[in-house]
Parts: structure tokens; sequence; C-alpha cells
């Protein structure tokens, strides 16, 4: 017996070792609060087992907020009284050891405003969990693309989003200790907390990125969500800041529009979200991209600057997308003139063109559906 239990001692002890250096022990007694290392922001905790037990009720259903990639989250309440939210690595998920410690290892030493908060991790025989701050309002897909919760978000609360995931990501490309390419920025992976304000969220995939601001770099491995993926990245396998701001392109016309990219159709041409959206801007039409249920609470010239900025951001060339400074001084300052946006990536659907559209080299390399399912091993066949 202690032959087989020897083995998964020593491999949790090893990334316990690994993760150590980062973490402090919170004990199940609940007296321990959190202390300096939260107002530092260079260390996290190590939670004892029965203390998730505790805060999860067992792992209630009841409890359960969510299934992700990862696995399952349940929310909690520790008996300090804060609550959490416990996001449980499934034994069978593709992303696994590698990206639970990337998560743990790259989001202890960020500290934003606009991005979800980590408290510590829990590791206990084959079990692996992340504890964050609980968020009470979801994540922005819950609303954005359900017919009866899109109501919610009024034109002013979904500028605020716009404005809060820009304001995070200008920390994580520039102002950060680590210049950071998150990968896998989509509307699930926009938390937001009691006031409707957003909060980016799983790291598990992001990559530090230690060149230049403007220099890039070649990956052997692509991770993100089909049709949130910047063509050079999906195809060519070339990551940089770039590759995000492609990203947050496609998700500010979702937030504008109430309409997913990769699921959305307007006739038989089958042209996808970033498409027709440049095909109202060349008709001068622009406005009417906007969510009907916004039922004419925006105002027409913020609405139609934030579109802009959308097919700036999804331009086919990296170079020729704005850094997320840039877009930030574009979303405050309207005596900024913007340039006239290029034509943008993928812009017409596999179904239209299937010789030589980008995105069908992409279905062709894709074993996934086209639907809000993220890669985690992206490879040509």
């Amino acid at each position: 017996m202690e032959l087989i239990v020897r083995p998964k001692r020593l491999k949790q002890k090893k990334l316990l070792h690994e993760l150590g250096d980062i973490a402090i022990p919170f004990s199940v007694s609940g007296k321990q609060k959190f202390g300096k290392s939260d107002k530092t922001g260079h260390e996290i905790h190590i939670f004892d087992f029965k203390s998730i037990l505790l805060a999860s009720e067992n792992f209630s259903s009841t409890n359960k907020l969510g299934e992700g990639g990862f696995g399952p989250v349940y929310k909690g309440r520790l008996l300090d009284g804060r609550e959490i939210a416990i996001k449980r690595l499934s034994k069978c998920s593709k992303q696994g050891l590698t990206e639970f410690k990337n998560e743990v290892k790259l989001i202890a030493r960020l500290q934003h405003t606009n991005l979800v908060r980590l408290y510590g991790f829990c590791i206990e025989g084959e079990e692996k969990m992340l504890i964050y701050e609980y968020l009470p309002n979801k994540s922005l897909d819950f609303y954005l693309f359900d017919h009866n919760n899109r109501i919610l978000l009024d034109w002013k609360r979904r500028l605020n989003i716009i404005q809060g995931i820009a304001q995070g990501l200008v920390y994580l490309h520039k102002y950060s200790r680590l210049k950071v390419i998150h990968r896998d920025l989509k509307p699930s992976n926009i938390l937001l907390d009691h006031e409707m304000c957003p909060k980016i969220s799983d790291f598990g995939m992001a990559r530090i990125f230690e060149l230049k601001e403007f220099e890039q770099e070649n990956t052997n491995r692509v991770v993100g969500t089909y049709g949130y993926m910047s063509p050079e990245y999906a195809l060519s396998r070339i990551v940089s800041v770039k590759t995000d701001i492609f990203s947050f392109g496609v998700l500010l016309l979702e937030i504008v529009s109430g309409k997913k990219n990769v699921s959305f159709v307007k006739s038989e041409h089958s042209i996808n979200l970033i498409g027709h959206a440049w095909k109202l801007w060349n008709e001068e039409k622009a406005l009417e991209l906007a969510d009907p249920s916004l039922s004419g609470t925006w105002n027409a010239d913020e609405l139609l600057r934030c579109i802009h900025i959308g097919l700036l951001c999804v331009q086919d060339q990296a170079n020729d997308r704005p850094d997320m400074l840039d877009v930030v001084s574009y979303l405050s300052n309207e005596a900024i003139l913007l340039a006239e946006p290029k034509q943008p990536a993928f812009y017409i659907n596999a179904r239209e063109n299937n010789a030589t559209s980008p995105a069908n080299n992409i279905a062709e390399n894709c074993t996934c559906s086209t639907c809000n399912v993220t890669i985690s091993d992206f490879k040509g066949r």
C-alpha cells in the first residue's frame, strides 16, 4: 500500500515546492485572516482541503456556479465570512497541470481592479483547485447573448465594460511587472462584480512576453477560442500583444451588437459579425449594428466611435492595429481623430469562399466545432 501512495505524495510535494515560494498557508480554523501578502500582491495562500470542503459544503450541487474547460466552479464561504469561487480541476480536462501552474504563478503577480483576484490554491492528492474572489454577477456572456438578460446592459454599462476591459489589457501589456498576453479573451472570461465592473479572468492560457513592445514570437502551441484568434496567430503561430488586440476588437463588436461573431448569420452569404460590421461601415450604416435591446439609450457618437475602434482592432495586418494604450486614449478622448480602418481579417465565413477563406483554413486544422470552445492544443494534421 505504501508503495502505491508514495508516488502521488512525491508528485504533490513537487508541485507544492514549485508553487510554495509564492504562497503562505491558510488554516482550516478560519482564524487566520488574509494578511500583508494581500496588500503587496507578492504571495497567495495555500488552502487545506478541509477548508474548501467546509466552504463549499462538500461541493454541493446547489453551490455549483458552472463548468468550463478547466472543470466545475463552486461558490464557497470561508469561516471568516469571505465568499470565494472554487475552480476545481477536472481529472479528464485537457487543460491540466501546466495551465494550473501557469495561472497560479502568473496571476499571483498581477494586481489590477479589472483583473480577477486569485486568493490561492489547494492541492490534495489528485485534487487541484484555484481559489478566487467571488463575483456575484457571473460572466459577460450570461447577459450579452441572452434574450432576457441583455436588457440589463444599457449603453452606459456596456461602455463602462469596454473601457474596463481595455484598462485591464493595458496593465497586462504595458504596466504590470510582466508583459502578459492573455490569448483567450472572450465574453465568458470577463466576470462582473456587484457593480457590473468587468474583471478579466482565466489566465491558464496566458503567456509571459519578454520581448519589446512591437516584437513578436513564434509558438509551437496555439491556444484560444475559434472566432477570437487573430489570423497571424491561428495560421502562422505568431504571437504578440496584437493577438489580444484582435480578440478585444471582436469582443467590442459583440458588446455593441449583442451578437456572437462565430454564430452570426445575416444572409445566405453567411457573413460573420466582423464582416457584417465592415459591410455596414462601408455603406455608412454602422449604427445599424447596435443591439436592438438598447432601445435608443445609446449615444450615437459614442457608439459609432466604438464600432470604429473595434474595426481598427480586427484589421488583417497586425501592424495596422492600435496598441491598447492608444485604444484607451481613443475611448476617453473624442478629440483624437481615428484612422480609417482597413479590411478586417476573417470577415467572410468559410462557407462563402471555401478556396481562399482564412477561416476555412482554421476549420480544416481544428477538430472542435465553431462554437465557443477553447482550443488547448491546436496543430495542423
